[in-house]
């Protein structure tokens, strides 16, 4: 058969690099498409897929939509040259708007009830498969796992942690440290949004708990904390992810990694979803730090949690979590070869936290 897989996001490399390569260890083919940024593309050259970049970074908002348009009038192009039998992605706004114009069935995975693309791609995909805790308004053809995308590529049959990445970022092996996460806020969804007030309060306040902090930024940092950016290399994030003590951030999806990987993760951000509500309430795993007093309750929780404070059985947690979660990437393939993906002891959408009313 022939698929095609369009990538959008570094994490969307993650998410179907094992999919990518049992399909082709099969002898199926696999055509993969991106937009032009530069982690996505190096992520795509460090584990070996082949891909071809359709368009490049959207820059502004205003730039969005042409360049929206430039990404599906070029994959619709290419599609009609390989005459696909599946397309598919995370969001899949081109994916479910070009399969039907070439004849393929659309398969399109999100986790994101807030991303505005769902109300132009979910009338028009043919499946759309999410973990079980989504909570959003999904038509007829929708598909559940019990599970979250970070599984696909962090499920322990899939990863297994390099101790060695500790001294590639400068550490000790018996030092305690914290990785923050600070995003750009340049995503459609991220308009009005929020997280950390003070990047530098936030560094001061982890460093007086005694461990070092290791930053990993989408942007600029201040002079005084760029000695403390994250020298790993991003296709190393995720074991310098689960060798840490601590994980406080802004970013969702890397707050989930680290929680599958059974590092406590503190989630500061004014946007949650169903999986980092259900993460927090079923497995106490992450900590959802929304609202006005975000910023001082994320570091009040990240010390508690570095003071031994807060939980603790951290490993327990993930076990856990893993025995009612399936791989990802068996649900992905399942979902491509049209077969009954595989059931766990499940997620329950129920298990959810009221967003704070602070």
């Amino acid at each position: 058969m022939k698929y095609v897989v369009t990538i959008q996001h570094p994490g969307h490399v993650h998410f179907f690099r094992y999919a990518i390569r049992e399909l082709e260890d099969a002898g199926h083919e696999v055509h993969v498409f991106c937009k032009d940024l530069e982690v996505v593309c190096d992520l795509l050259e460090e584990y070996g897929i082949a891909y071809e970049a359709l368009a490049g970074d959207r820059g502004s908002l205003l730039n969005l939509a042409v360049t929206q348009l430039t990404y599906e009038a070029r994959l619709l192009r290419r599609a009609r040259a390989i005459d696909p039998d599946v397309m598919t992605a995370i969001g899949g706004t081109a994916v479910a708007h070009v399969a039907p114009l070439v004849g393929a069935r659309s398969v399109v995975f999100t986790d994101t009830e807030h991303a505005p693309g769902n109300r132009v791609t979910f009338p028009f995909a043919d499946e759309v498969w999410t973990p079980a805790c989504y909570h959003g308004d999904v038509p007829d053809e929708h598909h559940t796992y019990p599970g979250y995308h970070e599984l696909a590529y962090l499920h322990p049959d899939r990863f297994e942690p390099d101790p060695a990445v500790v001294a590639e970022a400068g550490l000790d092996p018996d030092d305690r440290f914290v990785v923050l996460r600070l995003t750009a806020w340049d995503a459609s969804h991220d308009v009005g949004q929020g997280g950390f007030e003070d990047m530098a309060d936030a560094v001061e306040r982890l460093e007086a708990t005694g461990a070092e902090v290791l930053v990993t930024s989408e942007v600029d940092l201040p002079p005084e904390l760029e000695d403390r950016r994250a020298s790993v290399d991003p296709h190393r994030m995720h074991h310098l992810l689960a060798a840490a003590d601590l994980f406080v951030g802004e970013g969702a999806t890397m707050a989930v990694e680290s929680a599958v990987l059974g590092t406590p993760a503190v989630y500061v951000n004014t946007l949650r979803m169903g999986y980092t509500d259900e993460v927090e309430a079923r497995y106490g795993l992450l900590y959802n730090c929304q609202g006005s007093f975000r910023h001082q309750r994320a570091l009040s929780t990240a010390e508690r949690i570095l003071a031994g404070e807060e939980g603790g059985d951290w490993a327990e947690r993930r076990e856990a979590l893993l025995a009612d979660t399936v791989d990802t990437t068996e649900v992905v393939l399942a979902a491509l070869r049209d077969e009954t993906p595989p059931t766990g002891a499940g997620s329950d959408p129920t298990a959810t936290v009221a967003p704070a009313d602070d």
